[in-house]
């Protein structure tokens, strides 16, 4: 926790030096996001207040070339009603060099690195060669950055390693192959193969799909495959079929229970019929496994009967398995002026779990206001009730945020 801390305290401490220096050749861009969050903990049923500070930021034209920027995210915050004192969070800080020799880029520091394979927050590095044909090639690798509820869980020997090969020079096709391996501090965690492609084609057609293999069980973990149609500017239809067969660490006890395959597969529309009207619809088939399966129908629409002011309602339906669903969202945004806007919404569902119990109730409704005082400064406002959650008769939450850009 100390060092997580150091680390955010030069992170905000530099930045805030280097906004106020006057040096003309460094360009320095970001949000500094102050907060006052409040909500009902779920863990001991208690009203909780956070104050929050979120700074996000990079800095570009360091060097004379312009090549190299420096780009970081963290969150410091503060509990002020249950003591449960100071926490902070590095999501990023890292050093981007571009365009070594026109073929190599160089990504040094805490980063996120997402192949088909397999992703991860990554404390190292991450170097891509390119220009040296129509595959372009990457590989990373660091310590792994592993996140719980309130601390950063990374024990010793946990890091991750990662390579990928990406095809470049088509403009209407993209394609990966990647290759994702984990480890701790008693050996091989995940060891998994990616793939990711997507084509375009006649205008209006796109085919796309990605999927990651377990080397160790032997079997896809996830495979995705879809078309979707632009069969007019105003109409778009969307074809998919997905597969999950979860897997864990090989270090995990929980790698040793047996896990149900599951399978979806989806048609979806959205039309919009003129300036005022669009509508939507779909529909699913889950597959669970072992002869159980659910069926869900949706359909939506949207309303603009003038440019600032604009009504979403959706319903749902489902059935099957696990019991059945009927709910519907409602929301509104209006923009008061160009500078303010406001919002809101509710959600209603009704569902049975089992067929020996009756139908049981969720509802949720939030509140939601955006007032930008000029380029630079903004506030953000949003309440939420959530009824009859857990053991609370109102679950209030909260957030009220002020902005700074620079």
């Amino acid at each position: 926790m100390g060092y997580k801390n150091g680390i955010l305290r030069i992170m905000l401490g530099g930045t805030l030096l280097l906004s106020a220096a006057s040096v003309q050749a460094i360009e320095l861009h970001g949000r500094a996001s102050s907060q006052y969050l409040w909500f009902n903990s779920i863990f001991n049923g208690k009203k909780q207040a956070d104050f929050a500070q979120l700074l996000n930021f990079s800095l570009s034209d360091i060097d004379p070339d312009k090549k190299l920027t420096l780009h970081g995210y963290g969150r410091i915050s503060q509990d002020v009603m249950n003591g449960n004192g100071f926490e902070g969070r590095l999501f990023y800080l890292y050093a981007d060099y571009r365009d070594l020799f026109n073929k190599i880029d160089i990504r040094a520091g805490r980063q996120f690195v997402n192949y088909a394979a397999g992703s991860a927050l990554v404390d190292g590095g991450m170097v891509d060669l390119k220009n040296v044909g129509p595959v372009a090639f990457s590989v990373m690798g660091g310590r792994n950055v592993v996140y719980g509820i309130d601390r950063e869980l990374t024990r010793a020997g946990d890091t991750v390693f990662g390579a990928a090969a990406t095809l470049t020079g088509f403009p209407a096709t993209n394609a990966e192959l990647s290759y994702f391996l984990k480890q701790d501090s008693d050996g091989v965690a995940r060891e998994t193969i990616g793939a990711m492609f997507n084509q375009y084609l006649f205008g209006g057609l796109k085919l796309y799909g990605n999927t990651r293999f377990d080397t160790a069980s032997e079997t896809f973990e996830e495979v995705l495959a879809g078309v979707k149609y632009f069969a007019t500017t105003d109409l778009v239809l969307t074809a998919e079929w997905f597969q999950s067969y979860p897997t864990f660490d090989y270090t995990s006890i929980y790698s040793v229970f047996a896990v149900d395959r599951y399978q979806e597969g989806s048609f979806r529309a959205d039309y919009t019929i003129n300036d005022m009207f669009a509508v939507r619809g779909a529909y699913k088939r889950q597959d669970f496994g072992e002869n159980t399966a659910g069926d869900v129908y949706e359909v939506g629409l949207k309303i603009r009967p003038f440019t600032s002011l604009m009504f979403d309602l959706a319903y749902d339906r489902r059935q099957g398995y696990a019991g059945s669903l009927d709910g519907f969202t409602f929301d509104v945004q209006y923009d008061v002026k160009p500078n303010l806007q406001l919002a809101g919404g509710m959600a209603y569902d009704v569902y049975q779990k089992d067929s020996m119990t009756g139908d049981t109730t969720s509802q949720t409704y939030w509140l939601g206001a955006r007032y930008k005082l000029n380029k630079a400064i903004s506030f953000d406002a949003r309440v939420q009730d959530n009824v009859d959650v857990w053991k609370f008769k109102h679950d209030w939450s909260g957030r009220v945020a002020f902005n700074y850009d620079f």
